[in-house]
């Protein structure tokens, strides 16, 4: 009996340590949740009347479903698991306490920073408030200046004359029709490409860029938008830091310290980067007139910007860890800003002259130089759009002393305020007359643009060459004159200094070139050669016309005027191929001339559909002599 009563006393001191253990998770489980929490929990996952049950397998199965949250757990436990089951159910409460307690710290913490963050807020309204009611700086002085601006503000002039006349339609810009053809072909492209404008200045280069985006958007099937941007800027007055403090093309970078980024930021040591030209003309066309005179620098830096289609900025400043950044400064660093754009560059340098970088990566459309008849019409257009009466010879006038319309127009705009101005004193009625005209060109100091002009009576030893610069084309004049040497054999050259070294070699080419084919020796001859006008011949394409007057002036062979020549001569007494045959043929057309010999090997260059002069390929010097000397 005695054995019997300590077994049954183990077993009971045994339940007793169960029934605490389970009365003290279910203590710890009211102080997390509370009891009205833990009542709710409980009837959540079906676990009320197990609670409240004398049953310790019950109990447990109730903690479980608490703990353990799944209402669906059923399978009841026997004594011996008992043990095991409360040492995983009490490290389970220990987690849910432990994560509690951090729980509840972490949730003091931020209510304190809230309220810290409320205090600041309230301290910035305050301080808003106090500057609305604070006393304005406005006084006498202040608005004595805004009533100044408002007073500018009401009083305008007319607008410029010129920006009147400026076409505002394709078909306004006289004697460019290739050219407008192939700028438009060139941007209706579904790939368009970037473009360089060759050509003399005032023939309408910048007019027909913006024209010719206006016709190409209103295209179905175009790459542009209805709102594409057209920036236009001026090459020669762009200006950069190489510290990248400014730079209005590609944008730049306000530091907080130097530059000063906004208020706001600066006061946080952000930096902040604004957006430049390139950036504004995404999806558009940047224009930069004067493209060759850019920065070479700042030139390699944009060609950097159109191979990525976008800007990327740098700051010694930044931060990509600081989480006070705005987003948007985060992304301009970080992605950089997009600038996809078509680039129109437009130039009165030869193609020459540009950087091989920006010809390597552009279509090139040469602008043609004006005739008379287009200055001619151009005059006409604008007398309409003015209003003005004019005398039917006035364009012919203006169109001597002027070979581009933005010329004309001057020419045109300032003879008529010389006419209003005698219309109002009485002296005169209110129409331009070729004395108003003359007036203009005289008080700008005008002189005619064709100084040499083919005529028909013949002449010994002198010839007209054709030159070009920039993309204009005239006549240069040449002369020789020979004298017999006073001993055979020492004879004097003598040739304008001011012409350039390549002339003069051109003048020792055309000497061994008459010796071969004629048998002369120019050394038994005193030979003066002479450019009129002093000019500087660039190139060697005065060659032929040399050779011509040195023979013209030996044998006493009469030379035409209304032909000229050009092209080099080599030792062979081959003509060789020459550059800028398109102006030259122009120039040499506005002078008069009726034949123009040119080098064979320039025969794919000559226009199509001339009208008013011949143009005649020559291979050899020889076959010069039938065009050039009088029979």
């Amino acid at each position: 009996m005695e054995q019997y009563s300590t077994q049954d006393a183990r077993i009971a001191t045994n339940s007793d340590r169960l029934l605490w253990r389970i009365e003290s998770i279910y203590k710890k489980l009211d102080a997390i949740y509370g009891t009205q929490g833990l009542i709710i929990k409980a009837s959540k996952f079906d676990a009320i009347d197990l609670m409240s049950s004398i049953s310790l397998p019950d109990r447990i199965l109730a903690l479980r479903r608490i703990l353990k949250e799944n209402p669906t757990i059923n399978d009841k436990v026997g004594d011996k698991q008992m043990p095991a089951l409360l040492d995983e159910l009490e490290e389970m409460l220990a987690d849910i306490y432990t994560r509690r307690k951090v729980e509840d710290e972490l949730e003091v913490r931020i209510q304190e920073r809230m309220n810290q963050k409320y205090s600041d807020y309230v301290r910035d309204i305050k301080l808003e408030v106090m500057k609305e009611h604070k006393a304005s700086l406005e006084n006498a002085r202040t608005l004595k200046k805004l009533g100044i601006l408002e007073k500018m503000e009401h009083t305008h002039l007319n607008r410029s004359a010129l920006e009147i006349l400026r076409p505002s339609a394709l078909n306004e810009i006289i004697g460019q029709d290739k050219a407008v053809r192939t700028l438009i072909s060139r941007l209706s492209n579904p790939y368009p490409q970037h473009l360089i404008l060759y050509g003399p200045p005032g023939v309408g280069k910048t007019t027909c860029a913006r024209l010719a985006l206006e016709v190409v958007k209103a295209r179905a099937d175009s790459v542009f938008v209805a709102d594409a941007p057209f920036i236009e800027v001026d090459g020669t007055t762009l200006r950069w830091d190489p510290r990248e403090s400014t730079n209005p093309l590609l944008g730049s970078v306000h530091d907080p310290i130097y530059q000063g980024a906004r208020r706001e930021l600066a006061d946080d040591g952000i930096p902040e980067p604004k957006q430049g030209l390139v950036s504004e003309a995404h999806g558009g066309i940047l224009f930069i007139d004067e493209l060759g005179d850019m920065d070479p620098v700042l030139q390699n830096k944009l060609l950097k910007v159109l191979e990525d289609k976008r800007v990327f900025f740098e700051s010694s400043y930044y931060d990509p860890q600081d989480e006070r950044i705005p987003r948007y400064i985060r992304q301009m660093f970080e992605q950089g800003v997009p600038a996809d754009f078509v680039l129109i560059g437009a130039t009165t340098r030869e193609r020459e002259q540009i950087s091989p970088a920006f010809r390597s990566r552009c279509m090139e459309i040469f602008f043609e130089p004006l005739t008379q008849e287009h200055i001619r019409q151009i005059i006409s257009m604008s007398a309409r759009k003015l209003e003005i009466a004019i005398d039917s010879k006035i364009s012919t006038i203006i169109s001597e002393y002027s070979c581009d319309g933005r010329s004309a127009n001057k020419i045109l705009v300032d003879a008529y305020a010389i006419a209003l101005n005698e219309a109002s004193t009485g002296l005169g009625e209110r129409k331009v007359r070729p004395e108003h005209v003359y007036e203009a060109i005289q008080n700008s100091r005008l002189t005619p643009n064709l100084l040499n002009r083919a005529s028909s009576e013949a002449e010994v030893g002198k010839i007209f060459g054709v030159g070009a610069r920039a993309y204009q084309g005239c006549l240069i004049e040449l002369e020789a004159v020979a004298f017999a040497a006073a001993s055979p054999g020492n004879g004097n050259i003598r040739f304008n200094e001011t012409a350039g070294s390549m002339a003069r070699d051109s003048v020792f080419n055309a000497a061994s070139v008459l010796r071969q084919e004629s048998g002369e020796n120019i050394k038994n001859y005193d030979l003066h050669i002479n450019i009129i006008g002093g000019g500087r011949v660039d190139g060697p394409s005065a060659g032929v016309a040399i050779y011509l007057a040195i023979l013209s002036a030996i044998r006493n062979k009469p030379i035409r005027q209304d032909v000229a020549v050009t092209g080099e001569l080599s030792l062979q007494g081959k003509v060789k191929a020459i550059g800028g045959l398109h102006e030259k043929i122009y120039g040499a057309r506005q002078a008069g001339t009726r034949i123009l010999l040119v080098p064979e090997e320039n025969r794919k260059d000559i226009p199509e559909n001339l009208a008013g002069i011949k143009i005649v390929p020559i291979k050899h010097i020889k076959q010069a002599y039938d065009y050039v000397f009088e029979d």
